[in-house]
């Protein structure tokens, strides 16, 4: 196994963890029902999680993290979620849920890497968030939670 492909692939990771918390700050700034926000800031500290577990094994690994710092594709996906998100919680939750396709598809393309095991269970349970997060903000969307008073 090369340390420094897996480093390369850890990184780019992280970095779309650092991007997707960067769209949550856009989204919850224009989240208005208090419960969906309080679930969408969670999914935010799941990120920041994500961000830290890999950046440990990153420089277990000999590697230099990435900054916390939106990439190219950062900027557009952050872009895109405060321009989606200004219309309130619907366009909030429609921005997300572009983002989190993105980050579950690189998810489950991370667990075709070859790793060590120990690796493996950080992506495996960060997959298992990003699972979690898509499976709320769909649902919230198509009961149109926003509407109702609790969800």
């Amino acid at each position: 196994m090369d340390n420094k492909i897996l480093i390369k692939d850890l990184c780019n990771l992280a970095q779309l963890d650092i991007d997707a918390i960067r769209a949550y700050a856009q989204a919850l700034d224009n989240i208005d029902h208090a419960t969906i926000h309080t679930q969408i800031s969670s999914f935010k500290a799941d990120h920041d999680r994500h961000v830290n577990d890999l950046s440990a094994v990153i420089r277990r690994l000999g590697g230099e993290p990435p900054d916390f710092s939106p990439d190219l594709k950062g900027f557009f996906i952050e872009g895109f979620t405060a321009i989606r998100s200004m219309t309130g919680t619907e366009g909030a939750l429609k921005a997300m849920r572009s983002n989190e396709k993105l980050t579950n598809r690189t998810y489950e393309k991370a667990l075709g890497w070859e790793m060590p095991a120990d690796i493996r269970a950080i992506v495996d349970k960060n997959f298992a968030d990003e699972k979690r997060h898509l499976a709320y903000i769909e649902q919230a969307i198509e009961t149109k939670a926003w509407e109702k008073t609790s969800v």
